[in-house]
């Protein structure tokens, strides 16, 4: 007896791990499509993807990834397989501001005014400070992003929150990207970024220095909200021992995963380098033509 007559086609499409149409295609002449995972093989994959990530993405973001490594991958079926597995991403929280304005340090306007969108790199960088808790006590982060493309430029990791801790992020923001005099760095009203010492350092790099309006948060939403995200990734519901684990840990999420592999909405769900490097390729491309 024919062996299509005593089965039905899909029952053997799904022993022999292929769809139907890539049989059917098999048997015209084309190539099976080999990428096609079942249930189980995307499951292995999701969770590959998802321990990786450490658990940041929830199905949007995952479809996304799956799709940029090649695999094709449903919303709907991702969606359905991460709540059967009980993957979901870390939930938000809130954090509380540490800015800490003081009264005799010169304060400046608002010259960002909420345009958030430059439109190349090393015109506008933000800062912003944030504390963490370890067994050991407090730390405190300091952040420098370029606004272009949300890139993590520097960064400074110290148990005080003195005037140091930003003259540091600056400082390492400024090595590594040797901006041109007249770029705007935007802060909030904090007495660390007032401070001489960082206005100093500020005019050493013909810097211009706007500062958010007073008990304004909003004003320097997309540092904030770097925060939000770095915090609900990779601190919330999480207990470190030691100043060292933390600053390990804060290492890699800027540099290995945010910088590199974390897909931003904001960038078309690039990374920010890789989103950098692609205006960069099209910039070169435009000079050729022209």
């Amino acid at each position: 007896m024919d062996k299509q007559q005593e089965f039905a086609l899909a029952e053997m499409c799904v022993v022999l791990d292929v769809s139907v149409s890539g049989y059917r295609s098999w048997r015209r002449g084309g190539k099976p499509n080999r990428k096609r995972l079942s249930d189980a093989q995307m499951l292995a994959l999701i969770r590959s993807v998802h321990a990786e990530f450490k658990g940041i993405y929830g199905s949007p973001r995952m479809v996304r990834e799956l799709r940029g490594r090649g695999f094709p991958a449903s919303k709907g079926r991702v969606e359905r397989l991460m709540q059967e597995n009980d993957l979901r991403a870390r939930h938000k929280r809130r954090y509380k501001v540490t800015t800490d304005p003081k009264r005799n340090l010169p304060i400046a306007p608002n010259l960002l005014d909420r345009n958030f969108n430059p439109a190349a790199p090393n015109q506008v960088w933000t800062f912003d400070i944030t504390y963490l808790w370890t067994d050991e006590g407090w730390l405190y982060l300091a952040i420098v992003l370029d606004l272009f493309n949300r890139e993590a430029v520097g960064w400074s990791l110290k148990p005080r929150m003195a005037a140091d801790i930003v003259t540091d992020a600056l400082t390492t923001a400024w090595f590594r990207k040797k901006p041109a005099a007249g770029l705007m760095h935007h802060s909030d009203r904090g007495s660390q970024y007032a401070s001489h010492a960082f206005q100093g350092k500020l005019e050493e790099y013909g810097m211009i220095c706007p500062m958010s309006r007073k008990g304004n948060c909003w004003d320097n939403a997309p540092t904030e909200s770097w925060f939000n995200s770095f915090k609900n990734e990779r601190v919330h519901g999480l207990h470190y021992e030691t100043r060292e684990e933390m600053t390990s840990m804060s290492f890699e999420y800027i540099e290995v995963l945010y910088n590199r592999k974390r897909q931003h909405s904001t960038l078309g769900y690039k990374p920010p380098i890789r989103f950098l490097s692609d205006w960069l390729i099209a910039q070169q491309k435009e000079k050729l033509v022209a």
